[in-house]
């Protein structure tokens, strides 16, 4: 039966498959950029950052010797910063460890910073055609259906399953045909919601379809409501008009970007009093506040954030920071990477102060 799966998955593949520049290239350093920005991102949205990407760094190379800010700059607004970071990260021990070449084996890929086994299996079968097994999020829900594999797929148990079943629908020689098959049929008719099982080359050996539990494989828990977070930011200009911003540490959410100072604003607190706070807290600053500029909302996978904004100015004290920590100009600021809740202030930030004032 395996083996009438994989034929009846590769005949559809060959009239079906989607066309992507990653695809239209042997080149093992843009398939993994491709792989790595497509962790987590939708195809329409990585199509335009990937075109950047590689127009500003056309080979590992170049990535490597660039700066982390400019990596940072250009991968503004995908969101996951990690994975930026550990792509620059990558490069850098491509270079001083596999003489700029991309490793093709499946475990020398995995040893690279932010590449886990099913991105090194897409690498190894995609750039090197190797007959490597996938498992990303569509290989995944494929598999699952294909064998009514229920509960949470992120058991061990039934990682198993679906490892092995994904290294058994492969036909000798056809390790890249293969993945990119099982991507393109999750992505367009094995879908999350609403599957296209009339459509599907495998419903006929499908036990999902068969019990006709597909739509509740994946088990999707309940959403639970998400929390609401207000913070609060100091813009602080010095004489000449720059402004200070510092950036956030490497480790966790939104790593290696810059923002304004500040911090979260607990219940008991007003929002000048937190401000006052956290400047002093994490800068060792004292600053008078000169206006509220505004707030801005914003949502992230896991939260909701309000960050209210006030201009502010430097009263007393010498900064002192175990965070990296600058002053730059309106225009300059145009070059550093910032999360999107600050970014969403920059064109209040840019208005002259008397019509500013008018607008708060």
């Amino acid at each position: 039966m395996a083996q009438e799966t994989s034929l009846a998955l590769l005949t559809w593949f060959r009239g079906s498959a989607r066309q992507m520049d990653w695809r239209d290239t042997d080149d093992p350093y843009r398939i993994w950029v491709s792989e790595v920005m497509l962790q987590q991102t939708p195809v329409r949205t990585v199509a335009p950052y990937y075109r950047r990407f590689l127009s500003m760094f056309p080979t590992v190379g170049a990535l490597a010797d660039a700066p982390l800010d400019r990596v940072l700059k250009l991968w503004e607004g995908l969101g996951y910063y990690s994975r930026a970071r550990n792509l620059h990260k990558a490069a850098r021990v491509v270079v001083e460890e596999h003489d700029g070449y991309l490793p093709a084996s499946v475990d020398a890929l995995v040893a690279l910073p932010g590449i886990g086994s099913s991105t090194a299996g897409a690498i190894a079968a995609i750039a090197f055609r190797q007959d490597a097994p996938i498992l990303d999020s569509n290989a995944k829900r494929v598999l699952a259906r294909l064998l009514a594999v229920e509960g949470d797929l992120g058991r061990r148990d039934a990682e198993r399953i679906l490892w092995e079943e994904s290294r058994g629908l492969i036909l000798p020689g056809k390790g890249r045909e293969t993945a990119l098959a099982l991507m393109d049929l999750g992505a367009t008719v094995c879908t999350p919601r609403k599957p296209r099982c009339s459509a599907c080359p495998l419903s006929a050996w499908c036990e999902g379809y068969r019990q006709g539990i597909q739509d509740a494989i994946p088990h999707k828990p309940r959403k639970k409501a998400l929390p609401r977070h207000e913070t609060v930011a100091a813009v602080i200009e010095d004489r000449n008009g720059n402004v200070l911003i510092v950036r956030r540490p490497d480790a966790g959410l939104l790593g290696g970007l810059w923002e304004f100072p500040g911090g979260r604003r607990s219940p008991d607190e007003s929002e000048e009093e937190a401000l006052d706070r956290a400047v002093r807290e994490n800068l060792a600053l004292g600053v008078e506040i000169l206006g509220k500029i505004g707030a801005v909302a914003h949502g992230y996978s896991h939260f909701r954030v309000t960050l209210h904004a006030y201009r502010c100015r430097k009263i007393r004290g010498r900064i002192r920071s175990a965070r990296e920590w600058r002053w730059v100009s309106p225009t300059e600021m145009e070059t550093y990477a910032f999360p999107g809740v600050n970014r969403k202030l920059m064109d209040r930030i840019a208005v002259p102060p008397r019509k500013r004032a008018k607008a708060c």
